[in-house]
């Protein structure tokens, strides 16, 4: 048994799709969230950049004595997390392996697409562990990078013109490849779950990489007892780099909780 907080951090509020599914499978664990919303998006950023800014989030959420840390950040876990499980000595849980072993899982066809921001296609990290997982196995991807500053601005709401066309845009060359499965590959993506499936019909399996995320973790503290077994349900704790008005009200909108008054706005380039 381990009492001790679960950290979690995004380039902005995406990362709460993980936080949703964690509060769901793990309802008895602290949580502690950092968004860094003063430099979202991270997909549009070099490797160096994207290093540098995932060691101070990391650098903060550590200043907490943590158990374990979920990077609910797609850009994040494609293209540093080998280098953050070298530098820090506590479990950390990226998106893409469990994301990516869902996905080479549930494939009828084995035709899988992948959205995901353009850091994160470069790095040809879902390839490798689905081709692992399923030989002959086809990916085909295709950044995304006006989706995340739409939902960070509230426009994932079916109806709204702007985000159904470019979201039509985006994925017509996931229905001309006739994919079965779309491996949405950023935690903000999950929020627009319903515009792409309008999209892509029912016959296509999404996969939501905060989701497959939060079962890695559960499985982690599962198999190492550390989970929390008090008997009253865990805090969660939030933090952002950037005013907290925002995000108050999208997070709030989003976890169907008034967190007016919970969110802290810290300094991350202290870290």
């Amino acid at each position: 048994m381990d009492h001790r907080p679960i950290g979690v951090f995004d380039s902005g509020l995406g990362g709460l799709t993980a936080v949703r599914e964690l509060m769901q499978l793990l309802p008895r664990e602290d949580i502690i969230y950092f968004g860094d919303t003063a430099r979202v998006p991270y997909g549009v950023r070099s490797p160096e950049t994207i290093l540098k800014f995932a060691r101070q989030d990391m650098n903060f959420l550590c200043s907490y004595d943590l158990k374990a840390v979920v990077i609910a950040c797609g850009t994040v876990s494609t293209t540093s997390l080998s280098t953050l499980r070298r530098e820090y000595h506590l479990p950390i849980i990226g998106v893409v392996e469990p994301t990516a072993a869902q996905a080479a899982r549930v494939t009828r066809s084995g035709r899988i697409g992948l959205i995901a921001t353009a850091a994160s296609i470069r790095s040809g990290a879902y390839e490798k562990k689905i081709a692992a997982r399923r030989p002959g196995a086809t990916v085909y991807g295709k950044a995304c990078p006006l989706f995340v500053p739409l939902v960070e601005n509230g426009r994932f709401q079916m109806g709204d013109p702007v985000i159904e066309t470019i979201a039509r845009e985006y994925l017509q060359s996931m229905q001309e490849a006739d994919v079965d499965t779309l491996i949405l590959g950023c935690t903000h993506y999950p929020l627009l779950s319903d515009v792409i499936r309008h999209i892509m019909g029912p016959d296509v399996t999404l996969i939501n990489s905060g989701r497959e995320a939060a079962r890695a973790l559960q499985a982690l503290l599962v198999s190492s007892d550390r989970l929390n077994e008090s008997q009253s349900n865990g805090d969660t704790s939030y933090f952002v780099s950037d005013t907290v008005d925002g995000f108050e009200e999208m997070a709030g909108l989003f976890l169907r909780s008034n967190l007016k008054g919970m969110v802290q706005q810290i300094n991350i380039e202290k870290y």
